[in-house]
């Protein structure tokens, strides 16, 4: 089993990822209830408030980068993601521990990638003050920042996987058990 050091800081993404959810889920009942009052008082003939929350899909949309990136570390160290081991289940520990070693080098190394360019998005948004389009007209750079911290805690969270299987895999690789939390 691997020690996670970080695991405060995953979990912390996992709240802001609850936390986003539960916005979403406020705003669009929010939204509904406003427009329920308005159909009722239009029935008995009163008029109607036409309360509505402005660009709540783009706000739901920008909301829902929240819920999607920064949940993605704390779901990997917990093991709830998708693994397809149909392969590697059948290796021996000594061989499989090299193959989770490749697997997680290659991971690491693509997030990373896709964490660095995704942060010259945000430097590029920022210096040319670009704004998202419709009916809310809010700064792009403050989405894509989130998007850019939920890969980096990704890529922290796969690093020190990838570090934790590499101790494992130099020391005493006969040893290895997946620590996928999967039912095989």
């Amino acid at each position: 089993m691997i020690d996670y050091k970080l695991m405060p800081l995953y979990r912390a993404g996992a709240y802001l990822s609850a936390l986003s959810l539960v916005a979403i889920c406020a705003l669009i009942s929010a939204q509904i209830l406003c427009r329920l009052l308005d159909v009722l008082l239009s029935l008995v003939g009163l008029e109607t408030l036409g309360w509505s929350v402005p660009g709540l899909s783009e706000i739901a949309g920008f909301l829902l980068v929240g819920v999607s990136f920064m949940g993605l570390a704390y779901t990997f160290v917990e093991g709830g993601h998708i693994r397809v081991t149909l392969l590697i289940s059948r290796l021996a520990p000594r061989w499989r521990v090299w193959v989770e070693m490749a697997c997680l080098t290659l991971a690491v190394a693509l997030t990373f990638y896709l964490a660095f360019f995704l942060a010259r998005l945000v430097e590029d948004s920022w210096t040319f003050s670009e704004m998202s389009y419709g009916l809310l007209s809010a700064p792009l750079w403050i989405p894509q920042s989130v998007l850019t911290a939920g890969i980096l805690l990704f890529a922290l969270a796969l690093l020190e996987a990838w570090w934790g299987t590499a101790k494992i895999a130099l020391l005493r690789p006969q040893t290895y058990v997946a620590d996928d939390h999967a039912q095989e």
